[in-house]
């Protein structure tokens, strides 16, 4: 998060409390998604004031729950993009799923509290064994629900029976180019034609249902050898089913990687703005991760931010620790938050962390209904 922004959202304090706790409803921005969480319970709305408050003081024993988290359904991929540890094979951990056991448990715990969650970190999720039960799991709380894929599993009719019967709020399906040749160049392993007709089945299924979930949101990384066709992303979404469109900019972990996928990086700098450099980094940042937004990978370990990928920092591991609750509160816990705190760039996986050098704490750089008129980004080819 960026320091101009946590002051916008201090300014704005008297309004979002009225709103909270009379009306019992939260306008917010997730990724660029306007998103609203209404009817609230009580003990959200008091949770949601306790995280706001901890904003300011980042206590190393925070007064709330998370707001938002994230759940590793699968820790292994079908595809092995060069951008990802997971494709890469560099993830340093077993390749698993986790148990809807241990799913219910935490999110039984959690969920009271959650504004969203997303179903996803290091993994295809829809690869899930057992899809259906965790995807129920999911829908049984009010919170925004979101999950990632990159769209291969559609092909599937389990899948699409599991995603219409239980339905996440938006299905993000990552599509980076709008030819097998662009797309597959960096989801390596991708074909189009069973994703998008994938898309096209759930979107024809939902329509005759009369649902309105899963919001079918196309995500487009802007690449190098794929700037070309930004142009060309909304009557290309709205041709197969989707609703929304978001164009990210390309990221990278760290320097190696971008010495070796030098070729996908985009010469226009406003796309290719979360490649870490030490010379470049963003002023002003503010890290708020460990405090709000952890993650839980798919073994139960809980870790301060997705980018902990290889769990080399846990604050806990659900089962073995305690609750999350426990782990939440714990001494650990505050421990490793101190750290990132007070000296982020001691801690390996915050040494090349992507959200420091952007300009917001957004990973889009772009969001849009396909039904509405988009907001216009400069790119020059190059």
């Amino acid at each position: 998060m960026r320091e101009e922004e946590r002051l916008r959202g201090l300014c704005r304090s008297p309004q979002l409390l009225f709103e909270v706790l009379v009306l019992g409803r939260y306008r917010f921005v997730y990724d660029r998604i306007p998103m609203l969480a209404e009817k609230m319970s009580w003990s959200k709305r008091v949770n949601l004031i306790c995280s706001g408050l901890n904003l300011v003081w980042r206590r190393p024993k925070p007064w709330g729950m998370p707001l938002h988290l994230q759940f590793e359904f699968t820790s292994y991929c079908n595809l092995r993009c060069p951008g990802c540890p997971t494709g890469l094979e560099e993830l340093g951990r077993s390749a698993t799923a986790m148990s809807p056991e241990l799913f219910e448990r935490v999110y039984d715990e959690t969920a009271p509290y959650l504004l969203t969650a997303s179903l996803w970190v290091w993994g295809e999720s829809l690869l899930h064994p057992q899809l259906k039960r965790m995807l129920e799991i999911a829908a049984r709380y009010p919170v925004i629900t979101l999950l990632s894929t990159n769209g291969m599993p559609l092909q599937w009719a389990r899948v699409r029976e599991a995603l219409l019967e239980y339905p996440p709020s938006i299905l993000i399906v990552a599509i980076d180019g709008l030819t097998d040749e662009t797309n597959s160049r960096y989801r390596v392993g991708a074909r189009l034609a069973p994703i998008l007709e994938g898309v096209r089945e759930l979107a024809e299924a939902k329509r005759k249902l009369g649902q309105n979930k899963p919001e079918l949101l196309m995500r487009f990384i802007a690449m190098r050898h794929n700037v070309h066709q930004l142009g060309e992303l909304e009557t290309f979404a709205r041709q197969y089913g989707f609703e929304s469109v978001s164009i990210r900019g390309f990221t990278l972990k760290d320097l190696s990687q971008r010495e070796q996928n030098h070729e996908l990086v985009p010469v226009q700098p406003e796309l290719a703005h979360k490649i870490f450099d030490a010379e470049r980094q963003a002023k002003g940042f503010v890290c708020q991760m460990p405090f709000w937004f952890p993650s839980i990978l798919a073994d139960g370990t809980v870790v301060a931010c997705e980018q902990d990928h290889m769990g080399s920092y846990p604050l806990g591991k659900v089962g073995v620790d305690g609750t999350f609750r426990d782990i939440w509160y714990s001494p650990r816990a505050a421990q490793v938050r101190r750290l990132i705190r007070d000296s982020r760039h001691c801690v390996s996986f915050c040494q090349h962390c992507p959200y420091e050098t952007s300009s917001t704490s957004d990973c889009s750089l772009l969001y849009w209904p396909v039904s509405a008129p988009r907001a216009n980004i400069a790119v020059e080819a190059g």
